[in-house]
Order: structure tokens, then sequence, then C-alpha cells
């Protein structure tokens, strides 16, 4: 039974894909699933907007004696973004390597291709009846200052417009 780590228990249809997807990715370019899908937390939500990773090119070795030399992660970027990604190279790389856990990347090369994404969206926010605007304003009424006043008076009307 200790082989046998999901018999009888519901398993995320992500960590079957992730078993499935990770040794022919790891084959054909380099890369693990963790790195694409950890890929925003690496470069941070602007970035992930515009790049992916491709894949990671390690140099040949000729002999098994030879010493280990880092890897060049390719990385797709749309056009505008291709400059910012490339002034932060040298922290995307420290990044890079701390979630893989070595020195596997010693550079960053930057193919410039559309990449797919899909940009989040705001919620349409309803608006607010009579008697909840006057709830509101009665709420933070007593706050001296007119601009923490009008602040966490965006914010709950934002809240009170979420909910239906």
């Amino acid at each position: 039974m200790a082989g046998n780590k999901w018999r009888g228990n519901p398993v995320p249809v992500s960590d079957l894909a992730s078993a499935i997807l990770d040794p022919v990715l790891r084959k054909r370019t380099g890369i693990s699933v963790g790195l694409v899908q950890s890929w925003e937390e690496i470069v941070g939500p602007r970035l992930a907007l515009n790049s992916r990773p491709e894949k990671i090119q390690w140099p040949r070795r000729l002999h098994e004696d030879d010493p280990f030399e880092p890897a060049v992660l390719v990385v797709a970027c749309s056009g505008p973004a291709a400059l910012h990604l490339q002034h932060e190279t040298g922290e995307i790389i420290g990044r890079v390597n701390a979630f893989l856990g070595f020195n596997a990347v010693g550079r960053i090369r930057i193919v410039q291709k559309p990449v797919a994404s899909v940009a989040p969206t705001r919620p349409r926010l309803r608006k607010l009846s009579d008697a909840e605007q006057s709830k509101l304003c009665g709420t933070v009424g007593k706050i001296e200052d007119e601009g923490l006043r009008a602040s966490l008076e965006k914010l709950g009307a934002a809240i009170v417009a979420s909910r239906k």
C-alpha cells in the first residue's frame, strides 16, 4: 500500500498532469513544470504577463570529467517587456537559481515573440443604493482626515458593491 499513495483518495488533476508532463518537459526543454507554474512568483506579476520560460539550454559536456557550467535560460517575451526583463536579468537569475536549489542558470537569452497571456480583469461593480450609500457615509463620516475618509469610503463602496 505504501507504493500506491493515490489509491482510494481523490487526487487533483494538476498533480496527475504534472506527473505526466514533468518528464516530457525535462527531456524536451530542460524545464520543470514547477518553474513554469511559479514563473509569476519568480519574475513578478508585471513581467509574468508578457513573458514565459521557453527552455533551459545546458552546455554539452564531452566527458564526465568536464567542469560544470551553468545553463542558459531562454525566455520568450513580448517586445515592450523585453527591455524590462533585460534590466532585471541579474535578479531573475538569482531567483531562478534559488527556486531550482543550485547555480543552474548563468545567463538569460531573451527571444522576442508574442506571448499569449490573460490579463486579470476587474469585476464590474454595481451601483450602490441610496440606503447603502447613506449607511457608508454615516460609518466613515466621523473621520477627520479628508483623504483617509475618501479612501475608506471608496474601499467600503467597492466591498458593498461586490456583494450581491
